[in-house]
């Protein structure tokens, strides 16, 4: 009896066997990031940072059109800064990085030491988030109702000192957007708050094809100093939840330490109610755990660097002139198409070495479509596709669907299209099946059992508890790895009762264990 032929695969570890390493192998073997020999720091190389720019530029078209004008506000924080706002420095104490002087030299017993004389008057903060500096700003920029709303925005880097640190996930210094507005009145305020949250949700979902929850967190898990925070969650191959980005609404608080008042039309002195909302590299992280797969990344075409990669397989002999004259040719005919509002991105590799070795890593890298084409393809008009959104076939032969040229040129953006939907749908239909309902705490805690390695989410209903009650929800939940993830928003009437408390029962909420 014939056995089943063995799939090969790009990777050594499969995401059932060991996800934390096959996480890390991704990003090895996708050329994403490497270790910068700084502890929680990476260096982000061009595939990775291809598809940081693709989520930044197309994140900033939508940033401004909603009216956020970006600006660039300083990386040092002084002190006293944070000193105004007790709620808010005390959440990021632990995580701050602090420069106290301006100027090493040498040491009595060799290299360089801080120089006592430098020590800075009073100690910088590097940004760990850029509400107290920026509240500054806008103290000094809004001085009549006239002024408002305020609304900006930057594309900066932060620390925060992790002590556990995961690339893209959890890193000691990351790159992302902040917006920051401030408004006349908490209506037009929680209007911004929730238009943030919707634009997260929507290009999550439309530009990463990755299907995310936006819901309110509860109280124990606000944005220090928030009056209400928000989230989009998103559901790892492995049932993790990732935080994928926030909005929150800070009320009059931060406005109230920072001096931003404004004269309203009767001519009183009123406090502005701002917001503050952020996404990051983390989004690469979860695309990463959304959609690789045992072979390496799968990128969803609207943020690869490279949407199509044409790989002709060169033989270092006549033959190979007409081949690149004929990749050559069917490059430039794609790149004369337009997908999702943009000139269709393709490459053309020529660098020397096997077609079966570059085949690999652009697999490896994600790329939507790959089109190896040989001699024989030049001569015949054809090429051969390979759509990497599909599983890997036993048989090689099977990944590759041969089509004439003319026939390929015609349907490449619908075959882009396909891939970035199919991409959403395979991680809806995923996530959808790893959410179960349960009705007691017994049930909550038997769904998140040892034996159950990837588990999911647990969708219950409880009664909003606050203060010690809330604490000790937290506090069992804690014993379990579990945290409340959000209440999602424009959830159905609920009826029963809290499966903590055991009060009737107010709305629904996520349970999972999270990044």
């Amino acid at each position: 009896m014939n056995q089943p032929a063995q799939i090969r695969h790009a990777l050594s570890t499969k995401r059932q066997d060991d996800f934390a390493q096959w996480y890390q192998e991704v990003i090895s073997e996708a050329e994403m990031a490497e270790e910068s020999g700084v502890r929680g720091c990476m260096v982000i190389k061009p595939w990775g940072y291809g598809i940081w720019e693709r989520i930044q530029r197309r994140m900033d078209d939508r940033i401004k059109a909603a009216g956020v004008q970006n600006c660039y506000f300083p990386l040092f924080i002084p002190l006293s800064y944070f000193a105004k706002e007790a709620d808010h420095v005390e959440g990021f104490a632990k995580e701050m990085a602090v420069v106290t002087h301006h100027r090493l030299i040498a040491g009595e017993n060799g290299g360089l030491v801080p120089d006592p004389t430098a020590k800075l008057e009073e100690p910088l903060i590097v940004r760990p988030t850029s509400e107290t500096v920026i509240g500054a700003a806008m103290a000094r920029w809004v001085q009549s109702w006239r002024d408002l709303p305020l609304m900006t925005n930057q594309w900066a880097n932060v620390v925060r000192w992790e002590m556990r640190t995961r690339m893209f996930l959890r890193t000691s210094e990351f790159l992302w957007q902040e917006g920051h507005t401030a408004h006349a009145d908490r209506d037009d305020a929680m209007e911004e708050t929730l238009r943030a949250l919707e634009m997260y949700r929507d290009f999550a979902e439309t530009e990463l094809a990755m299907p995310v929850v936006a819901g309110e967190k509860p109280e124990n898990e606000r944005f220090p100093g928030a009056v209400a925070t928000y989230s989009i969650e998103a559901m790892m191959q492995d049932g993790k939840a990732l935080q994928a980005g926030t909005s929150h609404y800070l009320g009059t608080g931060f406005a109230q330490a920072a001096g931003i008042q404004y004269q309203d039309k009767e001519g009183a002195q009123q406090y502005a109610h701002t917001t503050s909302w952020g996404t990051s590299t983390r989004m690469i992280g979860g695309l990463i755990m959304t959609h690789g797969d045992d072979d390496g990344l799968r990128v969803p075409p609207i943020v690869a660097p490279h949407q199509i990669v044409v790989l002709p397989m060169l033989r270092d002999n006549a033959e190979d002139e007409a081949l690149l004259a004929y990749c050559a040719e069917l490059t430039k005919s794609l790149t004369g198409l337009s997908a999702f509002g943009e000139p269709v991105r393709v490459l053309l590799d020529k660098r020397p070495g096997k077609a079966t070795q570059k085949r690999w890593a652009w697999v490896k890298k994600g790329v939507p479509l790959v089109l190896e084409i040989g001699g024989r393809d030049a001569a015949n008009g054809q090429v051969s596709v390979l759509r990497r959104d599909r599983l890997w076939n036993e048989a090689a032969k099977a990944n590759f669907q041969a089509l004439s040229k003319d026939e390929f040129v015609s349907r490449a953006v619908a075959d882009l299209e396909a891939v970035q939907t199919a991409l959403f749908a395979e991680a809806k239909d995923r996530r959808d099946a790893q959410i179960a309902q349960v009705d007691s705490f017994d049930a909550l805690a038997a769904f998140f059992s040892e034996d159950k390695r990837y588990p999911g989410w647990a969708e219950v209903v409880w009664s909003r508890p606050t203060g010690a009650e809330l604490e000790s929800v937290v506090q069992r939940l804690k014993a379990l790895k579990l945290t409340i993830r959000n209440t999602p928003l424009g959830g159905e009437p609920v009826s029963g009762v809290c499966v903590f408390t055991g009060a009737p029962a107010v709305e629904r909420i996520y349970v999972a264990r999270s990044y």
